[in-house]
């Protein structure tokens, strides 16, 4: 078919609306649609809407009738596929003539497939590419046996064809030539291979606005592909290469985004393996004519940007494509459709069953068999505090000692082990989902002392001998390579050896099983690790001629399995396999054993097992950006924290009945931050039992026992700060309140009852006091967070504690501060929240942040509270106080001090609060912005103040998706609550920024 004319009709919008009514009958408005050959319009009438499709003058009637054809065919013969189908006109006729300015065009009409189209959807999820997999592969299945004359026409953008881009290359230059040209030469590299797959009439246009989505905004399925125009008879695994083209542009990381299309496709229209051998390149040359003929129609069709709107993400996506392993992006494919990702790898662990070598062919001088599994994993204790596993010295006696211990065994293990020290930039990319970074060992470690000779266990040829020189990673590399019949050939690396291991062997030499091969190197030649020697079988060096890969992406680890198989199935002797609990089963036994009422966060629970900084560390060693937990306050880990516990429990811990510095010491620290009438201190083991020591102490010194709170106030879980817990009683299982608990409104600023005059919030205090006075009793005290925590992030109104607080003590009552969520230089302005407001309460509570997960907690009072409540009932607390929390809280304190963590969260907070305020003026859903500080509140709403808790929720679990930790608060469950580990950086701030932004932009958080 030749190519349509340059010359494109004018049709307004108004004439389309004519053409549908006086050909079709219909009464509605036609839009304008994108389209490169067709112009196309949809008709809205009010009842349903339909697509009106005019083609360019002198249209090829024989290419109209193909596509006719085809529609009718898909529809026949699979009329559960969601298709196109033409419907006739007035006069009967499935098109019409219609004269334009530019001759005469061929009107269309079909049935219009209700959605979005690719293009228009954000974000697209594993879910939603495997849906469109799917859907392309039952095409591709409908259209076996369709045939057309047309369809074997010449066609520029038929991927059989492409040899044609070979003669616009003149169209390019520097880099971009080099890549059109480096596809090209593959393109025509595999043609022997290509010519002969199987072939059919593929749609060959899964592009971004041929895909029909759902409108289903949480969980979209693609529904259909549409426009027929570009099919063609051709190698059927070109439309799968079409497909992934566009559903895999702007990902960070393609490959990874294919496998789910690739799986659906493969569901639905089974693949063979060697269509999966040539899908990289093949996907590469779609690509390449995409741009070829971007550029061509920037010369002949300027003016129409729909031609060019795939050009700069084409590009982008073949600068990525290009730099790609092939043989590695195989696998992959192989793996998507569950074939052994590397052909080779079952063919292998069937020889391997009978070369069973004894360990001492290996290790010869070392004369034993006997292996000790050493836990180097992320979760396990082996290792240590991050400051012991980064410390050479101290590693090294570890093993030492452990080798002590077992005085016989080889010490070693690691084989697809999750380790948590990969943690530089050389491990890191940017994954679909966030960041990522390589952390699954692939080979095995054997930790024997340097010079310990190594020896060959095989027969192979030094296929490589390498020095890393001053970078040194694995230090000096020996890679030999070993045949296997005429069938398969691997390789067996040996990394950090010596450098003398240098002069044993050139590249070509032959090595024969029992020859020395090498020595395990000290530690100024192996990398400054530990002498150790690293073993790792390779089924295919892949493009790492020298220096490959030691560790993996968890989510790649069933690829590199298969190109790497574990070295022990060489061997009688194996280290033994840590069996990890999974989540599944951590959740079930959970919900079989443990108190239904405790509760779990996000909907796929996460099971942390490190922590470090600012970050929490799942079990594949995936950190976590952690943005709600207060409770470490001074960083997860903190190392300081850490030894001064350790140091403390390994010396002494009891209770307070004696005499011990500690007590003394962390009390002086602690009363140091407070204002001179806060001058006694009582310490406890939480939060909670803060709160509940409080009450109590306000009970006895004025006699009395009802007490004021705050309206979605949380004070602790005890039966005392329970009944004084609007959060809890008033909520779901709570029996409202109590008869001596009186609650006046939460002081809310942005959505309260007072919000324009937040002056007014303070006076329901003394209003309390007075129905207290009517009843003929009197308060107690009052009770208030200095910044309301779980009522929403709520800011105090100015002079909020202060007429509170001259109310209650008019009254004769005790004030109560508490500090458990917003204390210890969290605000930045100030150490303490009360400080905020210019006041000094008379007792105040601490917890959590003081303790850095400890379980701590102190009561703050002033000596005359103090006074009446050593009224001779001793108060004993068999924790309370003890030496190791002591020691902690007061390394806590210091920690603050020293690392200026108060002006440190003033500078992050300020910084990170305008940068929320920034993204409030570009997301609307963004109600307020709040907070002091590192305690801040995002408040979801509509427009109208409206609480969009569903939206919050799911802002949560997209934001976890991406490897930051969010949480909500407020009696709506729609504010985003910002307590991050005091040590939160500004790089931090700017990461939770930008997932922020990213996930607001989301169709979900745009409809409300």
């Amino acid at each position: 078919m030749p190519s349509p004319p340059n010359t494109a009709p004018s049709i307004s919008e108004e004439t389309a609306t004519e053409l549908s009514h006086s050909i079709y009958g219909l009464t509605g408005t036609a839009k304008r649609l994108p389209g490169e050959i067709d112009l196309n319009f949809k008709v809205s009438t009010k009842e349903e809407a339909f697509l009106l499709k005019i083609s360019r003058p002198n249209a090829d009637l024989d290419y109209i009738d193909f596509q006719s054809q085809m529609m009718a065919w898909v529809n026949t013969k699979s009329p559960s596929i969601t298709s196109p189908h033409l419907l006739k006109s007035l006069s009967g006729s499935e098109h019409e003539i219609y004269n334009s300015d530019a001759g005469p065009c061929r009107v269309r009409l079909l049935n219009w497939i209700e959605g979005r189209v690719w293009s228009e959807v954000n974000p697209k999820r594993d879910e939603l590419r495997a849906s469109l997999g799917g859907i392309a592969g039952n095409l591709t299945k409908a259209l076996q046996g369709f045939e057309h004359p047309l369809a074997t026409r010449s066609f520029d953008w038929d991927l059989a064809q492409a040899d044609w881009t070979l003669h616009k290359t003149h169209l390019f230059s520097g880099r971009q030539l080099e890549i059109l040209r480096w596809f090209q030469q593959r393109f025509q590299e595999i043609q022997p291979v290509y010519k002969g797959l199987r072939k059919s009439v593929i749609h060959n246009d899964a592009n971004d606005n041929n895909i029909v989505v759902s409108r289903d905004l949480l969980k979209p399925d693609a529904l259909a592909l549409i426009d027929y125009g570009d099919a063609v008879c051709s190698q059927t695994i070109n439309d799968l290469a079409v497909a992934l083209s566009y559903a895999i542009m702007d990902c960070p990381n393609p490959v990874s985004a294919a496998l789910p299309v690739i799986q659906g496709y493969h569901s639905a229209f089974p693949l063979l393996e060697d269509e999966l051998e040539l899908l990289y390149v093949l996907v590469g040359m779609r690509l390449v004519i995409s741009v070829t003929k971007s550029a061509i129609n920037k010369i002949k069709e300027p003016e129409n940007t729909y031609l060019q709107v795939s050009e700069k993400p084409a590009w982008d996506l073949l600068e990525k494509w290009v730099e790609l392993d092939e043989r590695f992006v195989h696998y992959a494919f192989r793996s998507a459709c569950s074939f052994p990702p590397h052909p080779g790898y079952p063919f292998f662990m069937e020889w391997s069953k009978n070369q069973q070598h004894n360990i001492t062919a290996l290790f010869p001088s070392v004369k034993t068999s006997e292996l000790y599994t050493v836990d180097m994993s992320v979760n396990g204790s082996f290792l240590g505090h991050e400051q012991e596993y980064t410390n050479h010295d101290l590693s090294a006696f570890k093993i030492a000692q452990l080798q002590k211990k077992h005085p016989n065994a080889i010490i070693g293990g690691g084989y697809l082990e999750y380790r948590p020290f990969y943690n530089t930039p050389a491990y890191h990319r940017k994954g679909n989902n966030g960041d990522e970074w390589r952390t699954c060992h692939l080979g095995t470690d054997y930790w024997l002392p340097a010079h310990t000779p190594i020896h060959a266990v095989l027969n192979g040829v030094v296929h490589s001998l390498h020095d890393n020189g001053q970078h040194r990673d694995y230090g000096p590399t020996l890679i030999l390579k070993h045949q296997i019949g005429k069938d398969l050939s691997f390789y067996t690396l040996y990394g950090h050896l010596s450098t003398a291991s240098m002069e044993l062997f050139k590249k070509g030499d032959r090595v024969k099983a029992g020859d020395l091969i090498g020595y395990i190197g000290d530690v100024h030649e192996n990398g400054n690790w530990v002498p150790h020697l690293h073993i790792q079988l390779l089924l295919d060096l892949l493009e790492n001629e020298v220096n490959f890969p030691g560790v993996a992406f968890p989510s790649e680890k069933e690829i590199w399995k298969s190109i790497c198989p574990d070295v022990g199935s060489l061997f009688n002797e194996c280290f033994q396999k840590k069996n990890d609990t999974s989540p599944t089963e951590l959740i079930a036994y959970r919900q079989q054993h443990l108190g239904k009422s405790l509760s779990l966060s996000y909907d796929q629970p996460l099971n942390i097992v490190r922590g470090q900084g600012a970050y929490l560390i799942d079990e594949k060693a995936r950190k976590f950006l952690d943005t709600v937990n207060n409770v470490a306050h001074v960083g997860h880990e903190h190392p300081s924290i850490v030894k001064a516990g350790q140091e403390q429990m390994g010396i002494l811990n009891t209770n307070t009945r004696y005499l011990h510095p500690s007590i003394n010491e962390f009390a002086d620290e602690l009363l140091s931050t407070f204002p001179d009438e806060l001058s006694v201190v009582h310490f406890v083991n939480s939060g909670s039992e803060a709160n509940e020591l409080a009450l109590r102490m306000a009970s006895t010194y004025t006699g009395q026992k009802d007490f004021i709170a705050l309206e979605i106030g949380y004070h602790g879980n005890t039966n005392a700060v329970i009944d004084v817990s609007s959060y809890k009683f008033d909520s779901k299982g709570g029996k409202g309140k109590p008869p001596h608990t009186h609650i006046v409104p939460l002081p809310d600023q942005y959505r309260g009852i007072h919000a324009d005059e937040p002056n007014k919030y303070a006076a329901y205090v003394s209003q309390e006091i007075e129905k207290v006075k009517s009843e003929g009793r009197n308060i107690a005290g009052f009770i208030c967070e200095s910044i309301v925590s779980c009522g929403g992030q709520i800011v105090l109104p100015d002079d909020y504690l202060k007429t509170a607080y001259e109310s209650t003590r008019a009254a004769g009552g005790v004030c109560i501060a508490d500090e458990v969520q917003v204390g210890c230089g969290r605000v930045g302005e100030h150490f303490w929240g009360f400080e905020l407001q210019g006041v000094v309460p008379d007792i105040v509570t601490i917890g959590k942040p003081i303790g850095n997960g400890h379980p701590l907690g102190a009561v703050i009072c002033t000596r005359k509270v103090a006074d009446a409540f050593a009224n001779g009932m001793e108060y004993f607390n068999t924790f309370g106080g003890n030496p190791v929390s002591c020691r902690i809280g007061t390394e806590v304190l210091r920690v603050v001090k020293k690392e200026k963590l108060q002006q440190h969260g003033l500078n992050i907070g300020n910084f990170l609060k305008s940068e929320l305020k920034a993204l409030k003026e570009q997301f609307p859903i963004i109600g307020d912005v709040r907070g002091h500080g590192l305690f801040l509140g995002i408040e979801i709403t509509t427009s109208d103040k409206l609480p969009l808790p569903h939206h919050t929720k799911y802002l949560i679990e997209r934001m976890k998706t991406m490897g930051i930790l969010m949480s909500s608060d407020g009696p709506d469950h729609n504010v985003l609550k910002i307590k991050p580990p005091m040590v939160f950086s500004r790089e931090n701030a700017k990461t939770l920024v930008a997932g922020l932004a990213d996930v607001l932009d989301e169709d979900y958080m745009k409809a409300y």
